[in-house]
């Protein structure tokens, strides 16, 4: 096969007319020559970090999609089926992958659970992280999440990372906000990438102290404009990534999207597919070929350098879209879940309190951060209710892996004015999250989620509509079209009772997340994010 066109050599930084002939999947050679193709091919995009079970979709369907935009690879971390699942459920990651030629880089969850404040399905202690260092399938040590662990020396994160180490495995990590000397431990212990930077000084420390920054734009947590400008200075260490993304957003565009408007910002377009295509390979030592003469044939061709519009994508020399058309096709699998809780009364949402304010957390959009806000509580008959005037909503949690009493807060932003929303995607222990105007509401989107065995879902005084999500909770048996426009619908919904919020499904499944501070809601309470403790909803 021989493939021609403008030719993008990006670690030379060179364009030129030629031509590629690739025979048993193997670049046999890559020459200048005249030609009338005024496309080009370069290597494909890689995503530096995603959870692929954040767009619903099995990694099967995700390929199919992803390859339209250009995508031949990921680094993914399967942390959120295996806070469900465990390592069982990294293996159902790994096998449905593997039954398609996109290339999926699976590490190993480091923080099942993510910490011991929540209940979570499974644990993955460093016993089972030896185990999955040792497969050849598990390309890395997924993201440090529990810092504090490795700024004091917890003994189990030390042996996770030791064992990464041993297997001569990079160490991703996840460390928002952290600075100074605990970040020099924590970059000392072995941790090599940082992708929840979320202000520029901030992500230029990681840097200056030798880290590499992921610069991440998914569906809820938005930092590209914030760290863009970096990547004129410090695109050797520069990656991309979604991180999350739903399906709706996928279908519109994955990494091209962030080449896209780096380049209409005026940054080098080879500086840019740098961190798109090249260093992913680099640092995580990745099996994707890079348009090299006896490279695996994995590039793209895309209409021009602008906009990266993707004609064709290539893996492993084989043609998996072409034209709008994916040629991946679905597999057969089967539906693992673990749901294990009874559907709930509306007395189970009734918080007692004569308190006269109480801690709020105060969503903000595009972040995974929150704020702590003191607020007038609202009381009737006893019980602490939402107030739709001053948007202070109840907020609940359950736990979906045994029958246990709802925990409950209050947050701010969500904007409802009717009704309630609920998801069983709810990092990253996948409890199930509800925010409404009322307890009856709450209870009910509760109860349609239990009886689906997982899902989201929105409800109005006259209106339900419920996406199941049978696969762990979190993703579905669909393609992604379906899923897609399904949650589409469902994010309209949302907006229509009442929330401003961008992506308030993505922004939702958000508010369980304890790692990101400052305060979040778990199972067991409201927690402090920045102080590692659990604090208390009422203001005595």
């Amino acid at each position: 096969m021989i493939l021609k066109g403008n030719i993008v050599d990006i670690t030379n930084r060179k364009i030129f007319k030629g031509e590629i002939t690739i025979a048993s999947g193997i670049i046999k050679s890559v020459e200048k020559k005249d030609c009338e193709e005024n496309h080009f091919i370069l290597p494909g995009f890689i995503d530096a970090h995603i959870h692929i079970e954040s767009s619903m979709l099995v990694p099967s369907e995700f390929a199919k999609i992803a390859v339209k935009h250009g995508t031949v690879a990921t680094v993914s971390d399967p942390h959120e089926i295996a806070n469900v699942l465990g390592v069982k459920g990294v293996e159902f990651m790994i096998e449905n992958g593997k039954q398609t030629p996109f290339k999926f880089n699976f590490g190993a969850p480091s923080c099942v659970p993510a910490t011991n404040f929540e209940s979570a399905g499974a644990v993955i202690d460093s016993d089972d992280i030896k185990s999955l260092m040792a497969n050849t399938e598990i390309k890395y040590l997924a993201e440090m999440m529990n810092y504090p662990g490795v700024i004091y020396d917890d003994a189990e994160v030390l042996k996770k990372i030791e064992w990464a180490k041993y297997y001569n495995k990079p160490i991703d990590g996840h460390a928002p906000g952290l600075g100074g000397d605990d970040l020099t431990k924590y970059i000392s212990a072995g941790i090599s990438t940082d992708h929840e930077c979320f202000t520029y000084d901030e992500a230029l420390e990681k840097l200056q102290k030798g880290m590499k920054v992921i610069i991440r734009e998914g569906s809820a947590a938005k930092n590209f404009e914030a760290l863009i400008d970096l990547l004129n200075v410090h695109y050797e260490n520069m990656m991309f990534c979604s991180d999350d993304k739903h399906p709706d957003d996928l279908l519109l565009g994955h990494i091209n999207q962030l080449c896209a408007r780096s380049v209409a910002k005026g940054i080098d377009v080879f500086k840019v597919l740098k961190a798109a295509c090249i260093n992913p390979v680099k640092h995580y030592n990745l099996d994707i070929g890079l348009l090299n003469k006896g490279d695996v044939a994995d590039f793209i061709i895309v209409k021009d350098l602008k906009d990266f519009k993707t004609l064709q994508t290539y893996i492993n020399g084989e043609l998996v879209f072409n034209n709008g058309i994916s040629k991946i096709v679905p597999v057969e699998f089967e539906n693992l879940n673990n749901f294990n809780t009874y559907k709930k009364q509306v007395s189970d949402f009734r918080f007692e309190s004569s308190t006269r304010q109480i801690r709020v957390i105060e969503c903000l959009d595009g972040q995974l951060v929150t704020n702590e806000i003191i607020a007038n509580s609202t009381i009737e008959e006893g019980n602490l209710v939402s107030n739709t005037k001053t948007d202070i909503l109840k907020m609940v949690v359950v736990n979906r892996y045994q029958n246990d009493k709802p925990a409950i807060a209050f947050i701010k932003n969500f904007g409802l004015k009717e009704g309630a929303i609920a998801s069983s995607v709810g990092h990253d222990s996948h409890n199930i999250i509800a925010i409404g105007v009322s307890d009856e509401a709450i209870c009910k989107a509760v109860n349609l989620l239990i009886e689906n065995e997982g899902g989201i879902c929105a409800l109005s005084n006259s209106e339900e509509k419920v996406i199941a999500l049978p696969v762990a909770g979190i993703m579905s048996d669909q393609n992604a079209e379906t899923i897609g426009k399904q949650y589409s619908e469902l994010d309209k919904m949302a907006k229509v009772l009442g929330s401003q919020l961008h992506a308030p499904y993505m922004s939702l499944s958000f508010m369980a997340l304890l790692v990101i501070p400052a305060i979040k809601l778990s199972d067991k309470g409201l927690f402090n994010g920045s102080g590692f403790k659990f604090t208390s909803l009422e203001i005595n």
